[in-house]
C-alpha cells in the first residue's frame, strides 16, 4: 500500500523557526526513507533555502493571516482544508488550535496524530481571548482526534486528568555534533548563554536583570527576539549597547553557529516554564551545555539530576549563573551527564521511530477512532 502523510501546522519544510520545524526537518526525510510520501504544510516566505533540502518532500504553500493572533488558525484553516481535498493516508497535526478543523479531516476519513504541544492557554504571552481559544481547541483535539503525542510524560498527565484522553509519549531529540570552536571571539567556559523566543514565561525579563548583574564580571550572550518586536527585544537592543559585555545576536537559524555557542558556553540558562520536553534544551544537553534551568516539572523530568535548577528572581538566576561559571569542575560534570541523559533517550532516532509506528498504527486502525494508552 502507498503510505502518505500530511504534516500540517508548522511553518514549512526545511525551516530553522522553532522546536516543530526542527522536528519536521528530521521527521520528513525520515518518513521518506521508510517508504511514505511526505507533504509539508507551511508559509510563504517562512522555509530556508537549504542545500540539504530532502527533493523527495513536496511541499505546500496555503494562504493565511500574518499576525500573532490568527496565523495559527488560519494558515490551519487553509493547510487542512487542501489536505482535505488530497486523502492522504494519515494527518499528522502540530498545536492544538488547529483541533477546530480536525472535523473536516475526519469526514473525509482521514486518521489524524495530534501533537498537543505545551499547555498553551497557560502562557502568559496570550491575552484572555487566545487563551480560550486555546482551551476551546484543546477539546476539540479531545474529542475529535484518532491519536495524540504528548512530548512529556507530564503532558501525558495533564490531558489524562483534564481531557480524559491518554497520550503517545514522543520527546524531542537532539544530535551531538562535531566540537565546533567559540565563534564571535568569545572564550570557551566563560560566558553564559540564554537561547529563547522573547515570551513571558521563558523568564527573558528575569534574566535580562540577571544579565546586567553578570556582566559585571562575565561576558552574556542572548540569542533570540520575540519575532514581532516589542518590549523584550528593546531590552536586549539597550543591554547590548549598554556593556561591551552583553552581545545579543537576535535570531540563529546557523545551527552550527548554535551549536558552536552551547558547546563552549560556561553556563546555558533555560528559563522555559510552560510546555513539556524543550527542543532546545535537549539540543543543549546533546552540546554538553552546562546548564541553569527554572524550576519547573518540565525541566526536571528533561534534565534529572544534569542541571542546577533556580527560582525565577533575576537576584537568585544571577547567583546561580555565577556559581557555575566560577565551577570548573561544576562545568565537567553537569555536560558529562546532560550528554549521557539525552543519548539516552532524547536521540532523533528514537524520535523518529515513535512518530513512523504512531502513524502507521493510525493508518491501520482507520475505520474509527481508538484511544492508544500511554
Amino acid at each position: 500500500m502507498n503510505k502518505s502523510v500530511a504534516i500540517i501546522g508548522t511553518r514549512g519544510y526545511p525551516s530553522y523557526y522553532g522546536g516543530f520545524e526542527t522536528l519536521v526537518r528530521r521527521l520528513a526525510p525520515y518518513l521518506a526513507d521508510d517508504g511514505w510520501s511526505v507533504t509539508v504544510y507551511g508559509r510563504r516566505g517562512s522555509a530556508a533555502r537549504d542545500p540539504l533540502r530532502d527533493p523527495r518532500i513536496l511541499t505546500m504553500k496555503t494562504p493565511g493571516v500574518e499576525s500573532k493572533s490568527l496565523s495559527t488558525l488560519s494558515y490551519g484553516l487553509t493547510s487542512t482544508r487542501h489536505a482535505s481535498r488530497q486523502r492522504p493516508s494519515v494527518a499528522l497535526i502540530m498545536n492544538v488550535a488547529n483541533g477546530f478543523w480536525l472535523p473536516m479531516l475526519q469526514r473525509q476519513g482521514i486518521p489524524t496524530v495530534v501533537n498537543v504541544d505545551g499547555i498553551e492557554w497557560e502562557r502568559a504571552k496570550w491575552g484572555g481571548l487566545a487563551k480560550a481559544v486555546f482551551r476551546r481547541g484543546a477539546q476539540m483535539t479531545a474529542a475529535h482526534a484518532d491519536h495524540l503525542v504528548c512530548d512529556s510524560w507530564e503532558i501525558v498527565r495533564r490531558w489524562r486528568e483534564g481531557f480524559g484522553r491518554d497520550g503517545i509519549f514522543i520527546p524531542y531529540g537532539g544530535s551531538e555534533p562535531e566540537q565546533l570552536p567559540a565563534p564571535d571571539g568569545l572564550v570557551k567556559g566563560k560566558y553564559a548563554l540564554l537561547v529563547a523566543r522573547f515570551v513571558p514565561e521563558n523568564t527573558v525579563g528575569e534574566f535580562f536583570s540577571a544579565a546586567a548583574l553578570l556582566a559585571e564580571r562575565h561576558e552574556v550572550v542572548i540569542v533570540g527576539s520575540s519575532g514581532y518586536g516589542g518590549q523584550f527585544d528593546e531590552m536586549a537592543r539597550a543591554l547590548d549597547a549598554s556593556s561591551d559585555r552583553v552581545r545579543w545576536l537576535g535570531h540563529v537559524s546557523d545551527d552550527r553557529k548554535l551549536f558552536a555557542l552551547w558547546q563552549n558556553a560556561g553556563v546555558y540558562f533555560h528559563g522555559h516554564s510552560v510546555g513539556g520536553t524543550n527542543p532546545a534544551l535537549v539540543q543543549a544537553m546533546a552540546c554538553g551545555a552546562p546548564t541553569v534551568a527554572r524550576d519547573t516539572v518540565y525541566n526536571r523530568e528533561v534534565l534529572g539530576d544534569a542541571g542546577v535548577f533556580v527560582e525565577p528572581r533575576s537576584d537568585k538566576i544571577a547567583i546561580a549563573l555565577h556559581g557555575v561559571l566560577g565551577d570548573e569542575a561544576l562545568q565537567a560534570r553537569l555536560g558529562a551527564e546532560a550528554r549521557m541523559r539525552q543519548q539516552q533517550t532524547y536521540t532523533w532516532d528514537l524520535v523518529c521511530r515513535g512518530y513512523a509506528d504512531a502513524l502507521e498504527t493510525a493508518c491501520a486502525q482507520r475505520t474509527g477512532r481508538i484511544r492508544v494508552p500511554a
